[in-house]
């Protein structure tokens, strides 16, 4: 007889004994009071303070955001009643769409009902309308770009994080006449580092190569208009397919692409992730409507972010906690251990009442375990204060080293296992 739930059973021990077994927080998030949220725990009820929040904009408690959603609902239900092949497209998806056309200067928009399956269903779709294509991946892109990448069935070449020297050599290799995909982030969320997108995008064009790129944590906070650092940049223009997400800045639920309207209608037609989906409802696509409306024309949301970033950044880095260096909103702390980075976590939670979830392998490589903190405009400087003084509190119990206690940066890089496992293969 086979044992099937001590196969199970096996998995789950062995993540405990790796100290990298997730737990997730029950909370209750309080309309009109964000950050504010209610923990759950063992049978009582505690208010907290969440800093880890992907809503990266408080967008999915803004009134505008709430009141489209609440309207639409009262008019045409709660669900799109099926896949859009059999129930067609509801009218607040179509506006969606020409919006997020609008945002990123494309044709034509294509809404899927996660970014991971907008990334997944559109990579591997384009690359097999290609024939023999070259995909060439960046070796820290999300999990949902791996994950498209490798239902592609395409060659792939992975090239070094950020590094255009590699992709060249590897674009400079390829034969002349193969097509070519490059995919590739905008934000890195773990590190908070940009991509040198200008200087891949001329790469492309040098190499005739397609651009694909995930701007899932930048859109609605870079550029303008929020469209993300491929605007910001002056460069969206160039890149072939934009990909976004509706959950994170915009505060809803949703991925999408945007690009030319042969490659949106080639996905829309070919690809099982989007064709066999129930559509998104129509309430969730009207709230996220409002919210790109919003910020395309409101720069408010996106100044008080950076501001309170580069507060915390500042806060942080003057109390000697060890920030990691960040180009962006993300504000990583790095622990570098599993086990401490789960106690810090737990100790921030039960003893201060300030939730930041800790990030372990395999999202980041061994040893660069971190707590991954997202100021928001609506963190204030006496928030950032007492998280400063939680966080120093809660090193000092557990013996996490401080900044100016940790080893040099060329010394703790040579003890960091690269996270590239997940993309080796040919």
């Amino acid at each position: 007889m086979i044992d099937y739930k001590g196969h199970f059973d096996a998995a789950i021990e062995a993540l405990h004994a790796e100290k990298r077994y997730r737990v997730f927080a029950d909370l209750e998030r309080i309309a009109g009071r964000f950050p504010a949220a209610i923990w759950r725990h063992e049978g009582g009820a505690r208010e907290i303070t969440v800093w880890c929040s992907n809503d990266y904009l408080g967008m999915g408690q803004h009134e505008d955001v709430v009141t489209a959603m609440q309207s639409t609902i009262s008019t045409m239900g709660s669900g799109a009643g099926g896949t859009r092949n059999i129930s067609g497209n509801t009218h607040p998806l179509v506006e969606l769409e020409r919006e997020l056309a609008d945002l990123h200067g494309k044709e034509a928009a294509l809404v899927f009902t996660s970014g991971f399956v907008s990334n997944e269903a559109s990579i591997s779709t384009i690359a097999k309308l290609l024939p023999d294509c070259l995909i060439l991946s960046d070796e820290l892109n999300h999990a949902s770009m791996i994950e498209g990448v490798r239902k592609a069935g395409c060659k792939k070449q992975v090239f070094r994080h950020n590094d255009v020297a590699h992709l060249e050599e590897l674009l400079r290799a390829a034969e002349k006449g193969r097509p070519k995909l490059i995919v590739f982030e905008s934000v890195y969320s773990m590190d908070g580092d940009i991509a040198p997108i200008e200087a891949i995008v001329e790469l492309a064009e040098r190499y005739n190569a397609m651009t694909y790129i995930d701007e899932v944590h930048a859109v609605g906070m870079y550029g303008p208009r929020g469209g993300g650092i491929s605007e910001r940049d002056g460069i969206a223009h160039r890149i072939d397919v934009i990909e976004g997400t509706l959950a994170k800045a915009f505060g809803v639920l949703g991925g999408y692409i945007t690009g030319s309207k042969a490659v949106i209608d080639s996905v829309r037609s070919y690809a099982p992730g989007f064709i066999f989906t129930t559509a998104l409802p129509p309430a969730l696509a009207a709230a996220a409507t409002a919210s790109i409306r919003h910020l395309k024309t409101s720069s408010a949301e996106r100044d008080g972010q950076q501001r309170q970033a580069a507060r915390a950044k500042a806060v942080f880095a003057a109390a000697n906690l060890p920030v990691m260096p960040s180009a962006t909103h993300i504000v990583p702390l790095h622990v570098g251990d599993p086990d401490l980075c789960k106690r810090a976590s737990d100790r921030l939670l039960e003893t201060h009442g300030i939730y930041i979830q800790p990030i372990n392998y395999p999202t980041v490589p061994r040893g660069t375990e971190r707590l991954r903190v997202t100021p928001t405009p609506l963190h204030d400087d006496a928030l950032i204060d007492t998280l400063r003084d939680a966080l120093v509190e809660t090193w000092n119990a557990l013996g996490i080293p401080f900044a100016s206690e940790r080893p040099a940066p060329a010394e703790r890089t040579a003890r960091i296992t690269p996270l590239v496992v997940s993309q080796a293969g040919g």
